[in-house]
Parts: C-alpha cells; sequence; structure tokens
C-alpha cells in the first residue's frame, strides 16, 4: 500500500479507501518564491525541498514513533522476515513523516518498516514528507491498516472511536474515509461494549470477530461465562451461534437437548437386515412394542422394488 500517493486511482475499494485522504490532502502547487525569498526564510531544512514527491534519507534516531498508531500488536516473527529483507533489498516502499520542531520527525506511516529497518541494522530509511494536522495523521494511519488488514477487531473499535471522541466525526463519515460499510464501523464500535477480558480474548484471536458480534447478544454477567465457555471449547462461530440461541431461549435448547432413547439391540438388528434386504435406508422406531417402520426411496423404481417384496406389485 502507498498511502503517500494519493488518489489512488486503481480498485474499487481503493478509490474509496483513497477517498478520505485525497479530501484530506488536496495536491497544492509550491508558490513560486525568488533567490531574496528564499534567503530571508528560516535556516534551511532539507525537507522543505520535497516538491516533486521524492523520499529524503532520513536518520532514524530523528523519527519519532506514531502518537495515533492504532495497532498495539506487532508480530515478532514477521517483523523478522521484514528485518531481513531490508538487510538484503532495502526499504522498497518509503514511510511517511511529518516535521516536529528542532529537526525531528513524526512517523504517520510505516512504523513496520521503520522498527524493521532499526533491527536491521540500517541508520536511515526513505521517508517522504508530508504536512498534515493531527486528524490528517490518523486517517491516514487507520487507513493504511485498513488497507493491508493489519489491526485485529479490537484495535479497529478502538480506532474508529478515537475518531469520534477526539474529532467529532461521525460513523457516516468514517464509512466514507475508510471505505467500510456504516453498519460495518458501527459492529466495530460495539465490541468496545465487551467485558476487558473478552477484548483480550478478540485480540489475541481466541475469539473472532463473528464470536463477539453473537455473544453481544448477551447480558453482561452471562457474556464472560459464555466467551470463556466459548474460548475453552474452540467452538465455531456456528457452535457459539447456537450455543447463545440455547442461553438466550432455554426452552427451545431443553428441547433440542432431550435425550434420545436408546434402541434395542433386537430391534436394530432387524433394522440392519430390512435394510440389506431392500437396499434402502430403514429406520424402525418401536416404543414398548409400538411403533413404526420407515423406509427412504429416492426413485420409483425403489417404491416398485418395496411393493413386490411386500406381494403387493
Amino acid at each position: 500500500m502507498q498511502t503517500e500517493n494519493v488518489p489512488v486511482k486503481h480498485e474499487a475499494k481503493r478509490r474509496a479507501l483513497g477517498k478520505g485522504l485525497e479530501s484530506l490532502l488536496p495536491s497544492r502547487p509550491a508558490a513560486p518564491t525568488s533567490p531574496t525569498q528564499e534567503r530571508s526564510e528560516e535556516p534551511h531544512n532539507p525537507a522543505i525541498e520535497v516538491r516533486s514527491g521524492q523520499p529524503l534519507d532520513l536518520d532514524l534516531t530523528l523519527i519519532d514513533r506514531n502518537p495515533f498508531q492504532t495497532r498495539t500488536h506487532f508480530d515478532a516473527e514477521k517483523l523478522m522476515e521484514l528485518a531481513q529483507s531490508i538487510k538484503a533489498s532495502g526499504v522498497i516502499q518509503p514511510i511517511v513523516v511529518r516535521e516536529l520542531p528542532e529537526g525531528r520527525y513524526q512517523l504517520v506511516t510505516g512504523e513496520r518498516r521503520w522498527l524493521a529497518s532499526a533491527d536491521a541494522g540500517k541508520t536511515h530509511i526513505p521517508a517522504i514528507v508530508r504536512h498534515v494536522s493531527d486528524e490528517q495523521a490518523m486517517e491516514m494511519t487507520i487507513v493504511e491498516n485498513l488497507q493491508r488488514a493489519d489491526l485485529n477487531p479490537m484495535e479497529q473499535a478502538r480506532a474508529y472511536m478515537r475518531l469520534s471522541r477526539d474529532f467529532n466525526m461521525k460513523q457516516e463519515d468514517m464509512a466514507t474515509r475508510t471505505g467500510m460499510s456504516r453498519a460495518a464501523v458501527s459492529n466495530f464500535i460495539r465490541l468496545l461494549r465487551l467485558p476487558e477480558a473478552v477484548q483480550k480474548h478478540v485480540e489475541a484471536g481466541e475469539l473472532s470477530f463473528g464470536h463477539a458480534k453473537i455473544l453481544l447478544g448477551l447480558e453482561p454477567e452471562a457474556l464472560l461465562a459464555a466467551a470463556q465457555k466459548v474460548v475453552a471449547l474452540s467452538m465455531s462461530v456456528r457452535q457459539t451461534e447456537a450455543y447463545v440461541q440455547g442461553l438466550l431461549n432455554p426452552e427451545s435448547r431443553a428441547k433440542v437437548e432431550k435425550p434420545v432413547a436408546k434402541q434395542d439391540a433386537n430391534v436394530r438388528e432387524i433394522q440392519d437386515k430390512l435394510q440389506r434386504s431392500l437396499g434402502l435406508r430403514v429406520k424402525i422406531e418401536d416404543k414398548d412394542g409400538r411403533g413404526k417402520v420407515i423406509i427412504e426411496y429416492t426413485r420409483l423404481d425403489d417404491f416398485d422394488a418395496i411393493l413386490e417384496a411386500m406381494g403387493a406389485a
């Protein structure tokens, strides 16, 4: 993903995601300056010279972490793989930074590349400098991670909530900026209603987004116990849905879980003989000498065979 190259022009999803950045970072041609004006400006800063989008080679120690980073977990193994790749081939895609006072810079996008470059023993990294506000920096970070599908559900939920809380952004606006549907944004934010212990299960990958949405149908006191059981039994989303429905509707659960009477051995033997004789599925339901025999058929030829066996053909 190249968040800095906006607007994005290719895939439909990328157009939607890029739309937010395009509105945030409109192209503004640099105003012409005279040699006199250039000499009267502030002390020389090479970052200001990046007018054509060409990256600078920045010292890693001059770059500070992104305070708006929405990811709280970086996979150590994948970070090591990236470091090995950078060690062999360098950084292919520049990071994006913004200027800070006293000649320092702050990451906007590309934290994994920055960390991996340090792990690879690099002292410098290619970087493109952008003049963006706090809101723009945060949105660029969120969009980059969403395009990479690199956030776990809880990280996404907190990112959307931060946009709402810190920048008074409505869910419709968040959906437009990130290319998500409004319903999806709403569902992510709802995850913040989960108890903290359950949120940790989601962050650890022990519960998926689907699991979490289903569990939200329970009252808080029942939700935690249910989540622990789902994790302990490694339930699928479908199994979790059935389990939660059983908790919400105990009567239907009792009906489903009603024990099936054990079939008598003699009845089962006769059932097996009939199946072998007819070549069809046979089921005998017997209770105290009363019951029924069910013979299943799928073709008219099978039906004729049943009649013939019964002497009714």
